[in-house]
């Protein structure tokens, strides 16, 4: 009977990882459709909101409820669904205009990079060690390379301030890493919940500024955001947080290794992206870097 339950723990954690890397692979890639179509502001308000609903409502089904309004953790899941959702959301979708969707996912990969920085200065037993020194420097490079031409010419590629935006969104999201820990505790799908009740409000706030769409966008860019708002943002978050319950964190970890390579078969397959060398060559060092700054050993 143990050795049944291992099995089928391990089942899950097999099918809940293939799911999870499908899921942010692809929402990338359906974020550079959407974009074509409808306003990254309109697009974040549409996630965020259609999340919120959805996790509520799972919250509520599994039991537990919200802490009360007066609470001041209101304040701190809210602000972290600003910092780690509704800011890092339009600044990425902003820059998908002009980047494609792979690209994008291996620039989002600073994020770990960031966060072995942060956690220095911030979180206490995160000291740097040489090797964690060693992979910021060599994960860093990686990125650099993606800043340069083909040419290797000691000049900023056309698009750099869009690949810029998504380092700023890559580096909210380690921000945002860092701020979690620091918060005070609730239950993981109360605090998860209430992170994107907080994005989806500030999103609303931010649409009340902004234009109204002249016309509808098509059925396929609906589903589009449909699949982001129900996948990338819900769902994901269920599968992430069961994920972490049955294995831990160091597994997380490890699928962000494959996220990238779903995202840029999913362009190459789906929007008929195209990709050089260059970007092959800075995904390996980022990579090396990120293997060997989470690589254990003594400091």
């Amino acid at each position: 009977m143990h050795k049944s339950t291992k099995t089928s723990d391990k089942t899950l954690i097999y099918a809940y990882s293939i799911a999870l890397i499908l899921i942010w692979g692809t929402a990338y890639t359906m974020v550079g459709y959407a974009v074509v179509h409808v306003a990254p502001v309109w697009l974040v308000a549409s996630r965020t909101c259609i999340a919120a609903i959805i996790l509520t409502l799972y919250m509520y089904i599994r039991g537990r409820r919200f802490p009360p309004l007066t609470d001041s953790v209101w304040i701190w899941y809210g602000g972290l669904g600003f910092v780690g959702m509704t800011a890092p959301f339009y600044f990425i979708a902003q820059a998908q205009m002009q980047v494609d969707s792979g690209l994008t996912a291996i620039l989002i990969g600073f994020m770990p990079l960031a966060t072995i920085v942060l956690a220095h200065f911030f979180v206490k037993g995160e000291a740097l060690s040489w090797r964690k020194s060693i992979g910021f420097i060599i994960g860093f490079s990686g990125l650099f390379i993606l800043f340069m031409p083909d040419t290797f010419a000691l000049e900023l590629i056309e698009d750099w301030r869009a690949q810029s935006l998504i380092l700023l969104g890559a580096t909210l999201y380690a921000i945002t890493t860092i701020l979690a820990k620091l918060a005070p505790e609730v239950h993981a799908s109360v605090g998860a919940c209430m992170i994107v009740i907080g994005a989806a409000v500030w999103s609303l706030v931010w649409l009340a500024f902004s234009g109204t769409p002249q016309t509808l966008p098509p059925t396929s860019a609906i589903l589009a955001i449909l699949g982001i708002a129900v996948g990338s943002t819900a769902f994901a978050q269920i599968l992430y947080l069961r994920l972490i319950q049955i294995s831990g964190p160091t597994l997380i970890a490890k699928l962000n290794y494959l996220v990238p390579i779903c995202a840029l078969v999913s362009g190459i397959v789906f929007l008929d992206e195209r990709f050089g060398w260059r970007t092959l060559m800075a995904m390996g060092v980022i990579f090396v870097g990120l293997l060997i700054a989470r690589s254990k050993g003594k400091p």
